[in-house]
């Protein structure tokens, strides 16, 4: 099958991934004529800009309110094509991709939500996943499809089909779904096509052939809401508070670089994952698995926009691959139970609040003091010893975020100082 703009298709064009294999055609395309997919012209979030063709859309400003929809019902296993053409990198999350049964031409676009995930998937007709960042990456071509099970899939650029969700009725007409989010700025819709699912073997996550794509360093990231690190050499600056340092963080080395005062109110929240410790007053978080699968830390309060708080690595393992990853969320942990703590913190993308994590690239030691701090234009800032890494992320800092942790690798214990 050749791209689908229409008229008959020829077998010569199949993508197979299979030795030798010969693709049938799909015995109901045989005659099938479809119109080109491109973007609706109307029912479109408000920051979206569309160019005159229908096939190139832009996220003017924010990083959201940027919701589109295809021109027409898609066909089933017909592989809707988009290349990722700007990725702005302080925001976190990437693009959201499914389907909807929803005519777009019926819904007012006025009414259209911020985000397609959770705000449009907790509707009837709704279908959509965010694609993990380490994909989003400018010039990487996105399919993505659903086949007579309701099951979607999806491939980036030359890799194996990968198994994206499922549950999608397929009994009704369904329109593609993409949300124009976070890092991802902009996309373009290639033709279409419609190819056998013989021709076809989905493969798990971790069974993709990851040279094949084309990401940014492995190291430092992570697949859910992150962003490129923006490394600078500049003095961090911190604002003196109202409580004194408490005693038991004066015999770290690098006590000096902190504050003369600091408020004391912070502990750690008591809902944690299982594989870690709360000790002390809730002021330090130890690691008590080797297997480092689920030692999500929450902050007992909201952060302050422009208030610095204060870890110190109180224990650490050269040996150990690894360091602290950190973020933060609109998630109250009070609504969580210490079941709904996944033991990879990537599968947090798929829940309705807000999520962002990093990691701390620098090599640390125990001693070592680290300082996050979020400003009133949603930069979350960190320092090291002192020294400013600079910005690490953009968060939408219009709602509470709570700070949390996740240690592994050489970072074994952690203390709140203030």
């Amino acid at each position: 099958l050749s791209d689908s703009i229409g008229g008959s298709f020829s077998a010569s064009s199949h993508r197979c991934h299979h030795k030798q294999k010969h693709c049938l055609p799909i015995s109901q395309c045989g005659a099938l004529s479809i119109s080109p997919l491109l973007f609706h012209p109307h029912t479109k979030g408000s920051q979206i800009i569309m160019d005159t063709t229908q096939k190139a859309v832009k996220r003017q400003a924010s990083f959201c309110n940027a919701i589109t929809f295809s021109n027409r019902p898609i066909v089933i296993y017909e592989q809707v094509r988009l290349k990722i053409t700007k990725k702005q990198c302080c925001w976190s999350g990437a693009l959201r991709l499914g389907f909807t049964s929803k005519d777009p031409s019926r819904i007012n676009p006025d009414t259209l939500p911020k985000y397609a995930c959770p705000d449009l998937v907790s509707q009837s007709g709704f279908w959509a996943k965010a694609l993990p960042e380490e994909f989003a990456n400018e010039g990487n071509i996105i399919a993505f499809w659903v086949d007579k099970k309701g099951r979607v899939f999806y491939r980036v650029n030359d890799s194996a089909a990968m198994l994206f969700f499922s549950g999608v009725r397929t009994a009704e007409p369904l329109w593609a779904l993409i949300d124009v989010y976070g890092l991802t700025r902009g996309v373009q819709l290639l033709d279409s096509e419609i190819i056998p699912p013989d021709c076809l073997r989905p493969r798990s996550f971790t069974a993709i052939r990851r040279p094949s794509l084309r990401r940014e360093t492995e190291d430092t990231r992570l697949s859910v809401s992150l962003c490129d690190l923006n490394l600078q050499e500049e003095t961090f600056h911190v604002t003196a508070t109202t409580c004194p340092i408490p005693q038991n963080s004066l015999n770290s080395q690098h006590s000096h670089l902190l504050p003369s005062q600091l408020e004391s109110d912070l502990r750690f929240h008591h809902l944690r994952g299982p594989h870690v410790k709360i000790l002390d007053d809730q002021t330090v978080a130890r690691l008590e698995h080797a297997r480092e699968e689920r030692t999500l830390v929450f902050t007992s309060r909201p952060l302050r926009i422009n208030e610095t708080i204060f870890v110190k690595i109180n224990k650490s393992n050269a040996v150990r691959m690894g360091t602290l990853s950190y973020g933060v969320t609109s998630c109250d942990p009070s609504t969580l139970r210490p079941s709904d703590l996944p033991y990879n913190p990537e599968s947090l993308v798929d829940r309705k609040e807000f999520w962002a994590i990093c990691r701390v690239v620098v090599p640390l030691q125990s001693g070592d003091i680290l300082g996050f701090m979020v400003n009133s234009d949603g930069e979350l800032h960190l320092s090291h010893n002192g020294a400013s890494t600079g910005m690490q992320v953009c968060v939408d800092c219009s709602q509470p975020l709570w700070m949390f942790f996740v240690l592994h690798g050489a970072v074994m214990q952690i203390r709140l100082l203030g």
